[in-house]
């Protein structure tokens, strides 16, 4: 089995978009801080993270996803994850973390 994560930057005239597939764990973790931790650190930028390819997360993926929102907080930049699919969708509800961080709640299929 490939265990890997595919990261695309799109730049759009609001925002720019990182469309995520894959899954995201200890290995692919750090390659998604990689490419969103620098987004976050430009000053009132707005981040969409579309996460509807990705169908498995765990723990580490959730503190990445924490880094950013703290980095965002500091360079008053916005974070926002849309097209979660259900099981990824109810890890941050799970850990309390969709009432911090700004998660579209249009919930794609995926169990």
């Amino acid at each position: 089995m490939n265990i890997n994560l595919d990261v695309e930057l799109v730049e759009q005239e609001e925002a720019t978009k990182l469309v995520l597939s894959g899954e995201i764990d200890a290995y692919t973790a750090p390659i998604l801080k990689e490419s969103l931790l620098p987004l976050t650190q430009q000053e009132g930028a707005e981040i969409i993270v579309d996460l509807e390819k990705v169908n498995y997360m765990d723990s580490t993926g959730l503190g990445v996803f924490i880094s950013a929102l703290k980095s965002s907080k500091e360079y008053s930049s916005s974070l926002k994850l849309v097209h979660l699919q259900d099981r990824v969708h109810r890890l941050f509800k799970i850990t309390s973390l969709d009432s911090i961080i700004t998660i579209d709640t249009t919930v794609r299929g995926g169990n």
